[in-house]
């Protein structure tokens, strides 16, 4: 299936993939590709900067892109003021600063997450906020008014919120994975009802030697954003919770398959499809980088006891591997090869998609949160402390180029004509030649 149809299925845009908007987390397909030519190679704070903007507050989401707008969102350090901006793609512009909800108390959370760390998705019209159990919203993007609101969404998100939303034809589709509440939720986007609600068919309570559950809300808790993909000639709506992923019916929320994986949590990266396959990275602790093939019929699977020369059900362990594997950026699948960042040493390497054979593994230095790009034959990758490294995609490891900025990056990139629009902590850049 081509990216071309799998994007038609689920915006109905075909101008999403002439290179001029980036409507959700990961761009128009939700995997990290552009279609974009021209793009920058080289850049620095006095190079191929064509404007940078300060944004207020502390928020780790993304910035999408329709037409001449720019939107992400954004909140104060303690999470009670949330906000969403609109900036002019043109000139950098702040059109926009609308506050949108007061929250009376937040939890705590880590110094790894913010309150506004969900990127919006966007279409023709409208844009769709959330910020996790707090508040979600739809926009009119023309007069910033707020068409509709859901504060009802009970969830204690413990570490903060992480998963975006996604749209699949009428639906506005979301994850909710918290210490109290697991569940993922379709809402219709023109009004913010609820179309289903599909709680997790299964809740994990490790137990300690007292018998006491330890660490509950780690083990309950992800940050992953769900994916949809199209297997065959239908739709299938991907979901990775705490220690399991789903497959489900994305118009009805029937769950299809479950893959349990017990000795991960927390998984924050948004899933990839391709070659008949789905590829995930399974979250903290252990994490796994697993490639599976997707069933239909309500099976279940356990990743840690499945044999995968042997299986014979339609759903299938193919492989799995374990070293330096990514648990908070996304993985990128460019034809046949799968590449990937390791968080902490920041090293990157390159995996035979079919298999999980390793072809190479480098260390470029740094931490990483923020999810890789593709385009022009090129994978960038984006640093903790302002660092881009740009190498050539393929069987060998080629560096092209290496960028600093004066801040670091939490959010992902986006791409619009032949312009780079990254969020650093402090500020929101268009690198363009």
């Amino acid at each position: 299936m081509n990216k071309l149809f799998l994007g038609s299925v689920f915006f109905s845009v075909t101008s999403v993939f002439a290179g001029s908007q980036w409507p959700q987390f990961r761009g128009p397909t939700g995997d990290g590709h552009s279609e974009a030519r021209g793009l920058p190679l080289t850049w620095s704070e006095q190079k191929n900067v064509k404007w940078k903007t300060p944004i207020h507050g502390r928020a780790w989401s993304s910035p999408v892109i329709w037409g001449n707008q720019v939107w992400l969102t954004t909140a104060t350090e303690d999470g009670k003021e949330l906000f969403a901006l609109c900036v002019d793609r043109e000139n950098g512009r702040i059109v926009r600063d609308l506050k949108l909800f007061e929250v009376e108390k937040q939890p705590d959370i880590r110094q790894y997450n913010t309150y506004a760390s969900p990127t919006p998705v966007i279409e023709e019209g409208r844009v769709y906020v959330t910020f996790g159990s707090p508040a979600t919203a739809g926009l009119d993007t023309e007069t910033g008014r707020v068409l509709w609101e859901r504060r009802d969404l009970e969830c204690n998100h413990f570490r903060g919120p992480g998963s975006s939303p996604i749209l699949f034809q009428d639906l506005l589709i979301m994850n909710f994975d918290g210490s109290d509440h697991q569940f993922i939720i379709a809402l219709e986007k023109k009004t913010g009802k609820t179309v289903w609600r599909k709680e997790r068919s299964i809740d994990y309570k490790d137990l300690g030697p007292d018998g006491k559950p330890q660490a509950e809300g780690d083990f309950r808790k992800a940050f992953s954003t769900p994916h949809l993909a199209m297997f065959g000639s239908k739709p299938m709506l991907i979901s990775q919770g705490a220690k399991a992923t789903y497959g489900y019916d994305p118009l009805t929320g029937r769950e299809l398959w479950r893959v349990e994986e017990r000795t991960s949590h927390s998984a924050s990266s948004r899933p990839v499809a391709g070659l008949g396959m789905i590829f995930l990275a399974t979250g903290w602790s252990q994490g796994q980088l697993l490639a599976l093939r997707p069933g239909w019929d309500g099976e279940v699977l356990d990743a840690n006891l499945a044999d995968t020369s042997s299986s014979t059900s339609s759903l299938q362990l193919v492989w799995k591997v374990k070293r330096t594997v990514a648990r908070k950026p996304s993985v990128t699948l460019v034809g046949d090869l799968l590449y990937m960042i390791d968080d902490d040493g920041g090293i990157t390497s390159c995996l035979e998609a079919k298999t999980g054979d390793e072809l190479w593994r480098e260390r470029l230095g740094g931490k990483y949160s923020a999810s890789p790009l593709f385009a022009e034959g090129r994978i960038y990758f984006f640093s903790q402390e302002g660092k881009t490294t740009v190498i050539e995609a393929g069987r060998e490891y080629k560096k092209l180029a290496e960028n600093p900025l004066d801040d670091g990056f939490m959010a992902s990139p986006a791409v619009a004509g032949k312009a780079l629009f990254l969020r650093t902590q402090t500020h929101l850049y268009r690198i363009e030649e």
